[in-house]
Order: structure tokens, then sequence, then C-alpha cells
């Protein structure tokens, strides 16, 4: 009875029965949002709107100290807290403040309470967001993503209602551009691919500087690699701020122009320890798209320097992320190609007085201000004769290191080059057992491959300095390293050993996961590999770290999958439903089109038989105002039938509980037209469908400040729901893994490698619309 009272309680604050169904399930978030709803209804009745309904379990979901949730309720009932942004920042404050008393004055100001902006504020702000981008917004008219106006409006507003941001974008634009025209409607036709010989006859100058052949031939990725940044030029490399140049700069420049004649040069430079994640999407994309825009070349170049953490399973698995990305490298190559060369080259640097064998040990090294190698100024014969011994096996692991005698940007003085080892290679195997660092390997392997643009993330920045002093030490070609900010994601931890963590806690299966943001794990779950690289495009190169929200990836995932996803219909809590006065003695053939929007895709057979399953929600015997499914003197028509089936009568179990419906059919266009037409399946198949939500319930898991109890404390109890008997139509009977559909008011779904002849098994890859509730 009590579970009762609750589900009513929380359907009354606005939730689906689905959606209170799951939260019961849930011990510690329905007893918190059961206290919050009562709280409420003591203060403003039993009536309580939808928004402030969405508001109380947003607190009931994301509020840590339940002591304070009887303090934010009274500010939500009293509409001193009524929008999502203020909520934020309450639970922002009572987080960071957990100590009795909480100051109410300090509170209201950071919550933004009593603030008003007034329409001329919303106006302004809005008329400076579309002057920033009014050059493009003319071009783009109403192809422009007017989504970025009202972020730039709210962003200068931060307590703003965003339905008004929305009005005033809308009528400022209207207001510039005047009323749609049939151009305007028309779907943004996707770029078509250059030819080859077109590629062939575009030179790099084409692509940078002519904005007008960039936007009518290239892609959106290779727009913003070839233009959004002016690097230098192939050969030019001493024009670029802070390069070092020496006496040789000039003719190591002429050489490399005759080896490359001119061409781009990038490379993607994996550690394979560990799988790729959505930062390297980012990086992948930069380095094969910028060189892709400029007719050049990428090396896949794998940086396999440290035995001790390498797998092959890693080769395998970034590679084959790298071509589901859809970019093939120009060559793969290893840093352990070039192990000869670069042993014959720290001989060399020793020889020059460039670097020394130092025996300080590893705990030495540590800290800001480690002291200073008392081995420093050994003579030069010593450190050969020293690092040959290394070489050959004569000191143990830690014993001695070869370090270089410069001073990085970040203070830190003489880094190591090279280390003592004896554990095998995988390549390589016992040939050698000192093995390079990446301070010394990485600009030695570019000077190889005669990059001509080493991109990087900004971490690097403190190894610019070590980068040009080493081949300017050697008198070797010089490339340029470009820095760039790292992309993350809130909700989302992706260290390789924090993954393994989660996945010794079970909270995880794997790398695959689909709560997680590998690679792997973003394919397993559905996601296209166009709608991450379409992401990438969107985030943009910026110099500063960019934490972006996990729902504007998936926009981009909609975006994709609503013009490649056909169409299908399952139903995840089944209802059986039987036709009383069905039209034939058998089922009848169903002709359902792949895309509703664009029946030239074509169309896949559904039975119709006198027995369908509807969604279990889709019926209601009390329905509450404004409900539009079928109920008592309330058809509903049944999609792609033509046909509307009425309430005859209600089939119930010993307990009350509805066991089935008999209903009777009718033509559509035999009477009015029904309030709603829903989904359903006949004859259908059983599969098993995986509904994933966020893994993580704070923004921030790793940020102490956030989560103190570390981010498997902040583990999301709903973070995967198994239906275990979902039914689905017959039309998705020979799918293969990773084949995607959208099955009908359901959301987008993908076939999991776990499936097996006759037993499918779904992954909700995203669902139709974002969900409000989320921030």
């Amino acid at each position: 009875m009590a579970a009762l009272d609750s589900l009513s309680l929380f359907t009354g604050l606005g939730l689906s029965e689905q959606k209170a169904r799951e939260t019961l399930k849930n011990t510690v978030l329905s007893a918190q949002l059961r206290e919050a709803a009562t709280q409420a209804q003591q203060t403003l009745g039993s009536s309580i709107d939808k928004a402030t309904g969405t508001l109380l379990y947003g607190l009931a979901s994301r509020l840590r100290d339940p002591r304070r949730l009887s303090f934010l309720v009274s500010y939500i009932t009293s509409r001193k807290i009524h929008t999502e942004t203020q909520l934020s920042a309450a639970l922002e404050y009572v987080r960071s403040h957990p100590l009795d008393p909480i100051n109410t004055e300090d509170f209201e100001q950071e919550c933004g309470v009593g603030v008003v902006v007034t329409p001329e504020q919303i106006e302004e702000a809005v008329e400076a967001a579309i002057n920033r981008h009014r050059a493009k917004l003319l071009v783009e008219r109403y192809h422009f993503s007017m989504g970025l106006l009202m972020g730039e409006a709210r962003a200068a507003l931060k307590w703003a209602d965003g339905k008004m941001i929305k009005h005033e974008v809308d009528m400022q634009v209207l207001h510039l551009l005047g009323p749609k025209t049939e151009t305007d409607l028309e779907k943004k036709p996707k770029v078509a691919k250059a030819q080859p010989e077109e590629t062939d006859q575009r030179t790099a100058k084409d692509v940078v500087e002519n904005g007008e052949a960039v936007v009518q031939t290239l892609s959106l990725m290779e727009q913003l690699r070839g233009e959004a940044l002016k690097f230098h030029k192939p050969g030019e490399n001493y024009k670029t701020p802070g390069y070092v140049t020496t006496p040789h700069t000039m003719d190591l420049l002429k050489q490399h122009l005759d080896i490359t004649g001119g061409q781009v040069r990038t490379r993607f430079p994996p550690e394979p320890n560990g799988i790729l994640h959505i930062g390297h999407a980012k990086a992948i994309n930069f380095n094969f798209g910028y060189a892709k825009a400029n007719n050049g070349i990428c090396f896949l170049r794998f940086d396999d320097t440290n035995p001790e953490k390498e797998e092959a399973k890693f080769f395998t698995a970034i590679y084959d992320m790298v071509a589901w990305l859809g970019y093939t490298p120009y060559k793969v190559t290893y840093a352990s190609d070039y192990f000869d060369q670069l042993y014959a080259w720290a001989v060399e640097l020793i020889r020059r007085d460039q670097a020394y064998v130092c025996h300080q040990r590893g705990e030495e090294l540590k800290g800001h201000n480690p002291l200073p190698s008392p081995w420093r100024d050994r003579p030069i014969e010593e450190s050969l004769l020293l690092f040959e011994a290394m070489h050959k096996g004569k000191f143990a692991e830690g014993e001695a290191t070869l370090r270089m005698k410069l001073v990085m940007e970040d203070g830190k003085m003489d880094p190591v080059a090279y280390r003592v080892k004896y554990t095998p290679h995988h390549r390589t195997g016992d040939t050698w057992c000192i093995y390079p660092t990446y301070d010394y390997t990485h600009c030695l392997c570019d000077s190889i491959e005669h990059i001509t643009h080493s991109l990087c993330t900004k971490e690097f920045q403190a190894r610019r300095s070590s980068y040009f002093w080493l081949c300017n030490a050697l008198d070797v070609y010089c490339p340029v390293q470009w820095e760039y900010g790292r992309l993350n994601l809130h909700y989302a931890v992706v260290s390789k050993r924090k993954i393994l963590q989660l996945v010794a806690a079970g909270a995880v299966r794997d790398w695959d996961d689909p709560r997680l943001f590998t690679l792997t794990a973003l394919r397993r779950r559905g996601f296209p590999p166009e709608a991450i690289n379409n992401f990438c495009a969107r985030v943009g190169v910026t110099v500063a770290q960019t934490t972006m929200e996990p729902h504007l990836l998936e926009a981009c995932v909609r975006d994709v999958l609503n013009d490649t996803a056909p169409r299908a219909m399952a139903v995840l809590e089944p209802l059986q439903v039987v036709i009383t006065n069905f039209p034939a003695t058998k089922a009848l053939d169903i002709q359902v089109p792949n895309f509703p929007a664009d029946e030239t895709k074509g169309f896949h057979q559904v039975p119709f038989g006198s027995t369908v399953f509807i969604e279990r929600m889709d019926f209601k015997e009390e329905p509450e105002p404004g409900y539009k499914r079928l109920a008592w003197g309330q058809p509903v028509g049944l999609r792609h039938t033509g046909y509307v089936i009425e309430l005859q009568h209600v089939v119930k179990g010993p307990s009350g509980c509805v066991e089935s419906l008999k209903v009777t059919c009718r033509r559509a266009d035999a009477g009015e037209k029904p309030k709603a037409f829903i989904h359903w399946v006949s004859q259908p198949l059983t599969c098993e469908i995986r509904l994933y939500e966020r893994l993580f319930q704070h923004k921030n898991p790793e940020d102490p400040a956030e989560v103190p109890g570390g981010f498997l404390s902040d583990l999301n109890p709903a973070s995967l729901q198994v239906v275990e008997a979902a039914l689905v139509d017959c039309s998705v009977a020979l799918a293969k893994p990773f084949d995607k559909f959208q099955f009908e008011r359901l959301g987008y779904f993908s076939v999991d490698p776990d499936s097996n002849q006759g037993q499918l098994v779904f992954n909700r890859t995203v669902t139709l619309k974002e969900d409000p509730g989320k921030v």
C-alpha cells in the first residue's frame, strides 16, 4: 500500500508512471523524494505544478546532505528558487558549506534569489550575441545554430528566464533575416566529398587562405582544421613565435622541403597502454583532419617506449578506433622502429657534452626542487663508457640513467633520456634493456618522419623547450610544436587507473561498458563515428581546456541517427490487447516506412494480428487531465495500420493488476480522428534491452570538493536498467551487432555484441529528445 501511495505521490510531481516506478527501486532517492514531496504538499496543497515537481525531483536526486532537504524545499515551494540554474547554484552552495548554520543572505546572493532580469537586459544581451555572429548568420540564415546565440545570452545573464531569451532570439533573428524562405525550410545539404582529381588540384594555400573555396568543397572538420588556425606553412618553421633557430636551421629546412615537397605532415602518437577515450577523438580529428584539409598525410605512431605497461590488445584497439572514426593512416610506425637511431643520437649527445650518466635514484628526482646531480660534470669519456655499460645490462634498474643538460620551461632540470628496464619488449624482445623516455623520443621521431606540425595537448607546453633544444643540440630537422586544450566531459572519468578501479568494483563490466566514455564503449552503445567527429568539430580547437556537457555529444548523435537509423517498433512493458472484431481471419501485412519523413528510403513489413502488445503506460483506467492515450471513452490509433482501437473490457488478475485488454477496432477514416497514435507489436520477437543513464551523479566525480568520498562513492545506482523480456517487431530479426534503429517513441537503440541467434540484445544509445531534467 505504501508503494502505491508513493507512486501516486511521485506521479503527482509530474513524473511518468514508468519513471516513478524506477524511482521506487532506488531506496535512498525514493525516501528523499517522498519527504520533499510531502513537505511541498503541506505548503502548496496536493496540486504541485510540473515545473516545481521537476525541481523537487532534481533536488532529491542530487542532494548529498539530507539535512539540507527541508531548507531547500522551502525555497522551491516559496518560488524563491524557480529555475534549474538556481537549483544547481543552491546545491553547489550547500555542498561547499557543510557546516551549520547557513548564511541565508550569502546563500540567496549566490543563488540569484530576488534577482530580476529585465526585458531590456535580455534584449541587449541577445543583440550583442547576434552582432558577434552577424556575418555568419547572414550567410547561413536559419540554418545557423540559434542555440549558440541563446547560450551566449544566458552566459551574460545567468539568472535570466530561458524562455524569454529564446523568444527574444526568435524576434531579433526574424527582424534581421525576415520570414523563412523555401531555401531556409530545406534540410541543410550535406557537403559532397570532393573527387580525387579535385583534391589533387587544391593546394594548402587554397585551403587555408581562400575562405570561399574551403566552404564550398570541404567538410566541417576540414574547414575547422584548414581555416580556423593559421599555422605556419611547411618550411617556414622559423616564422613561428618562440621557435629556436641555429646556424644550421635554414639548410635543414631546405633539406626537409626537398624530402617532403612542401607537404603538411602530422602524426597521432598514442601510448599503447590503454583504450582511447573521447579526448583522444579530438586529437585524432585534429591531426588527421588538419592533414586532410591541407592535402597532407598523417602517421599513426605508437609511442612504445615503456614495455612494462604496453599490451598487444591496446595496439589493435587503438588502430581499430582510428579506422572506426573514418581515418586511414599514411603509415603505421612505432617509436621502436627507431631504437637504433635514437641510441646512436644519445651517444652523439654525450660526445657533444650535452648528456651524462647519472646515479641519482628515482625518488631523489621527484618534487619541484630536486638536488642537482653530482655527476653532471663527469668527463665525456666516462659517460660514454657507462652508457655502453647500461646498454650491455651491467646496471640494475634504477642504478643509472642518461640525463640531458637543459632546464625545461617548468624549471625541471636535466630530464632523463634513457633508463634501465629488464622487461621484454613486444616488438624487439630482449634486444634492449635500456629504453628512451618521452622527452627524448618524441621530438626525434617527429624529426625522422619530417613532421611539419607536432600537435599536442596543453600539458606538453612545458616540454616545448626540450623539444626544440634536443633537435638543435643534434643539428637535425626541428618541427614546430603547437599546443591546444584537452577535451573532457562532465559526469565521466577516463584515466586507465580509475577505469580499472571501476571494473574491479563491479561498477562496469570492462573497458567497453556503454556507460564509459572510451571510444570502444561509445561504439558499443551505438554512437556513430560521424557524430563523434561532428562533436569534435563543434567543440573546435582552443588553447583552453574544454569540459563539455554529455548532452551536447548526445545531440550530435541524434542528428546522425535521425537520418541513418531505420524505424522499428518495440514495447518495453508489454500489455496484451485482444481485438475482438479483427477484420481478417489471419494477420495482415503492414508496410511501415523505414524513414517516415522520406519514404524513398524504402519500407519494411510487419504482421498486424488480432492480438497486439502496447506499452503499459499507454493505457490508464483513470487518466489524469490531459492524458491522450487509451482510456475508457478515449480511443487511440495504432501507428501505420490505419486502424483505431476502443476499449471494451479490462481483464484483471487475482491481485487486481491489469493483465490484458479487449478492444474493438475501426478504420481510422470511419470516424473522429483519435487524440493520439501509439506504437505496438504483433507476433513479436522477445529481446533484452539495456537502458543506460549517467554512471556518476555529479558533474565532477573526481573533484574532492564536489565528491568528498571519491569517485567510487558517486556511482549512480540507476545507471543501468535491464528489460529482459521486451518485445520488438520482427523486422529486426536479422540485425547484426552495431546495427542501429530508432524504436518509435522510445529512442535510438543499437544491437549489442552479446546478442545470440534468436536472442537479440539492444543498448539504448540516446533517447529521442534530451531529458529536460538533466543539467
